[in-house]
């Protein structure tokens, strides 16, 4: 059985300041996160809107492309990933335009790192404890009741269809190898091939498209 790959948290770094960013991505990659930096609001604004993060940090005077109108862009297009503004703009009115325009905390600089790693993981226990449906290829799947509802009624998945799902679901946009849906989803079980055998269940419940084969990489969610 081939090794199986840890699957980090992803959070995406969005930050001008060059000695910054470097020593935010190496504190982060140290709290266990996966780290993409982006150097301006351009760059920021593609990676947020082509890859999947779970959480994110967001500078607000940015060249390219301005934090705020960045974050405003992400909410356009239907990106839920949880954001923190991390800014020299610290006074209340900074704060209020953070917060309207769709951040889910705001940090002042310059900040303690310790507040920053605890706001970060509160950010993603909040998002992990509200996100309990989750769009999915032709309908929406109920975390809690092991059911996808669709225009034709709820389909009821079993435990093990749910938690693959559910693994798929979470991070719509990445592939996932065998191997790294075997650890996550049936860690109990040795042989790759129930992840194919799980597959093919939920595809045969709800659709071929619910999920993707990529070839020669695994696995990933339909798009809704």
């Amino acid at each position: 059985m081939a090794p199986v790959t840890e699957v980090l948290p992803r959070v995406l770094l969005v930050e001008d300041e060059a000695e910054l960013a470097a020593m935010l991505a190496g504190l982060l990659a140290e709290e266990g996160y996966a780290v993409d930096v982006a150097p301006d609001g351009h760059t920021g604004l593609h990676y947020g809107l082509t890859r999947a993060y779970d959480v994110a940090v967001l500078d607000r005077g940015l060249p390219a492309v301005e934090g705020l109108d960045l974050l405003r862009r992400l909410r356009r297009n239907g990106i839920t990933t949880p954001v923190l503004v991390l800014s020299a703009l610290g006074n209340p009115a900074d704060r209020v335009a953070g917060l309207d325009a769709g951040a889910e905390d705001y940090l002042a600089k310059p900040f303690d790192i310790d507040e920053l790693l605890a706001r970060l993981r509160a950010l993603r226990r909040r998002h992990l404890d509200t996100a309990r449906t989750l769009p999915v290829r032709g309908g929406a799947f109920d975390l809690d009741a092991r059911e996808v509802h669709t225009d034709a009624g709820p389909v009821a998945l079993s435990q093990r269809e749910a938690d693959l799902l559910a693994t798929l679901a979470t991070r719509p946009r990445q592939v996932f190898s065998r191997e790294d849906l075997l650890a996550l989803s049936f860690p109990e079980a040795e042989n790759p091939i129930v992840v194919d055998t799980y597959v093919h269940y939920l595809r045969r419940k709800l659709g071929r498209s619910v999920i993707d084969t990529i070839r020669g990489r695994g696995y990933r969610l339909g798009a809704p």
